[in-house]
């Protein structure tokens, strides 16, 4: 078989496998992976917790030129939580895949900034960015952060 024809047919296998294996991502787990904040100062790995999803913080650059591990929860409501590590830390659960809406809802997301916890909802955009939104009982009222894909 010649080289040419061999190669082809390699990168046909190759492209079908993809193709089917990205088909076979349930549309609830398309959340899961690394995303990065649209501000590039974040990234949270999400993944599947029981039936639910949570996400931590795998990397930031908000330590005014100290290492990642330094940066603590210092603002935490919670004196016992003050002393954690913010690289690591969850800041995302609870989320509900809710497929009529093809949305994560009913989560919890925690702000290490000002140690508040705020009602999430997350869907991903026509254009593949995760969108996360923060708010306080009412989804009309509150704040969208944008991630990409890494």
């Amino acid at each position: 078989m010649p080289i040419k024809l061999s190669l082809s047919l390699f990168l046909l296998f190759l492209c079908t496998s993809l193709v089917s294996h990205a088909q076979t991502i349930p549309p609830a787990e398309l959340i899961c992976g690394k995303w990065k904040s649209a501000e590039k100062n974040l990234i949270v790995q999400v993944y599947k917790e029981g039936s639910k999803f949570s996400g931590k913080i795998i990397w930031y650059s908000d330590t005014g030129g100290k290492p990642m591990d330094y940066g603590t929860d210092k603002r935490n409501p919670d004196p016992k939580l003050r002393s954690r590590k913010i690289l690591g830390m969850n800041v995302l659960h609870d989320m509900a895949y809710n497929a009529s809406t093809n949305s994560w809802e009913d989560g919890v997301i925690y702000e290490s900034k000002n140690g508040r916890e705020w009602n999430a909802s997350i869907y991903i955009d026509k254009n593949g960015m995760l969108k996360v939104k923060g708010y306080w009982h009412v989804k009309l009222i509150g704040k969208t952060m944008t991630f990409t894909r890494v």
